[in-house]
């Protein structure tokens, strides 16, 4: 399987909707690791706040340095995205280093964990040496992705009345 991180861009505006509007028709209202493309109706103010948000001198002060990345497959339709956050700060450090979604129709066909191994690539080179994320215990397909890019338990937490563990990764 053949997945490219790209970071977005504007020509990659319709597509982005169209990813976006796919959870939306599945009933679904969060997409994690989307820097917050489901709460906004205006792509070019978020394409602007995720460029923004990759330096330190124009990241939200209320954030943290953040690499955004669409993944697209072989016929170039996004299939998912993913976030590289670079350190966690206190609101952070039960959400971890990164967050993902895999489009609806694309899900249990291996896209979580090739993003999450392109990923890895991009926090190594970042000069990263662990990263940490959280799943919902009942995300099995997401468990399932992290451990098989050697992620090992380390904790848990409760978030909105669910038990959601961290697992480490060592880069």
């Amino acid at each position: 399987m053949n997945i490219r991180l790209v970071r977005p861009q504007i020509e990659h505006k319709s597509k982005a909707l169209a990813f976006r509007q796919e959870f939306f028709d599945a009933g679904e209202h969060v997409i994690n690791g989307s820097e917050l493309l489901d709460q906004t109706d205006n792509y070019e103010e978020w394409l602007r706040s995720v460029t923004d948000n990759t330096d330190k001198e124009t990241v939200d002060p209320n954030w943290v340095v953040t690499d955004t990345f669409f993944a697209f497959d072989d016929n170039e339709n996004i299939v998912g995205i993913i976030d590289l956050r670079h350190t966690l700060n206190d609101f952070l450090k039960d959400f971890g280093n990164s967050g993902y979604s895999v489009a609806p129709s694309q899900r249990r066909k291996g896209y979580a964990s090739a993003m999450l191994k392109s990923l890895l690539d991009v926090a190594r080179q970042n000069g990263m040496d662990e990263l940490h994320l959280s799943v919902e215990r009942s995300n099995v397909p997401s468990i399932k992705a992290i451990t098989k890019n050697g992620g090992e338990y380390e904790r848990s937490f409760e978030f909105e009345g669910e038990t959601a563990d961290i697992y480490r990764i060592g880069l």
